[in-house]
């Protein structure tokens, strides 16, 4: 391994163990609040939206209660789409994006669609800014039964409970300079592999099925988004994060054996979006922006093709 990029916690090779784990744990912080910056904007939205508490983290319940948003009036004779935010709680836009959707564009589409929103899955992530959760678990590999993370599971339920099929599922991300800086070092370490230092892309992109990619939905998302950011270039290879393009600022991935919280709901439309919110090109209300014009183009092309 090479010493110049070792984690600061374990030995290079060797997967941690609980003195480990616990280590990391020490070090992490909170350094915002997700009752003031999130829970508070999820209340104001009580009288245009149902409100549901649909569970609570253990870590603390009083601090941690998991809400979901739905349209008013669900008919079941119109789809049913899933918005999903905060999977990686640092990755701050797809909480703020979420919101920001249901506040200013997700009444105009009730008429067409009823709307699920979950806007921050992993609130202890959220205030520590951090990609796991306290037990070193990654909630977004965890969408499977048995889950080993608590925010997976009980979106799961969430899911279950609703009893509908769901034909779209978008899924809110960002890629950050702390994915190579911090949390891709962590994970090697955490697995006792070497780490592999990669490129983060500049500008978004989008992480369609591999299984089932829809590449026309693919691109009614990045021909939206465009409007508002950069699109990623593939780099000298023609990948993005190591993977080929299909095709401009989109790549697939095998949704469902990786375990990705876009499988959570088998849903024929899928993606994952990422936005870079460390560009010097774009403000935080533009990165919310993004995320927001990619649920519009999602919705408005499954208008024209349903």
């Amino acid at each position: 391994m090479d010493n110049s990029v070792r984690y600061a916690i374990g030995a290079p090779g060797i997967k941690w163990g609980a003195t480990e784990k616990a280590e990391w744990l020490a070090q992490t912080t909170i350094k915002r609040s997700y009752l003031e910056q999130v829970v508070s904007k999820v209340h104001a939205l009580s009288e245009k939206f149902d409100i549901e508490q649909y569970g609570a983290l253990s870590y603390a319940p009083e601090k941690y209660p998991l809400f979901a948003i739905k349209t008013h009036h669900w008919d079941k004779t119109k789809p049913t789409v899933l918005i999903t935010g905060g999977i990686h709680g640092y990755e701050t836009s797809g909480v703020h994006g979420a919101l920001a959707f249901l506040a200013l564009k997700a009444e105009q589409y009730s008429a067409d669609f009823n709307i699920l929103v979950v806007p921050c899955v992993s609130p202890w992530g959220y205030e520590t800014i951090n990609r796991w959760n306290p037990n070193t678990v990654d909630p977004n590999r965890s969408f499977y039964a048995n889950s080993p993370a608590e925010e997976s599971a009980a979106l799961m339920q969430l899911v279950q409970a609703q009893q509908t099929h769901f034909l779209m599922h978008l899924d809110l991300h960002e890629t950050t300079d702390s994915d190579e800086s911090e949390f891709r070092p962590a994970l090697a370490a955490r697995d006792g592999k070497e780490y592999i230092p990669d490129i983060v892309p500049d500008g978004f992109y989008g992480v369609g099925d591999s299984e089932n990619p829809q590449d026309a939905f693919q691109k009614a998302i990045i021909d939206s988004v465009r409007h508002v950011t950069h699109i990623a270039p593939a780099d000298s290879e023609g990948n993005i994060i190591g993977e080929p393009i299909t095709q401009e600022g989109v790549i697939n991935y095998p949704l469902k054996a990786l375990g990705l919280c876009a499988s959570v709901t088998d849903a024929e439309y899928t993606s994952t979006t990422e936005v870079y919110p460390d560009s010097p090109r774009v403000t935080d209300n533009e990165c919310n922006m993004a995320q927001v014009a990619a649920i519009v183009g999602a919705l408005e092309y499954l208008k024209q093709h349903q």
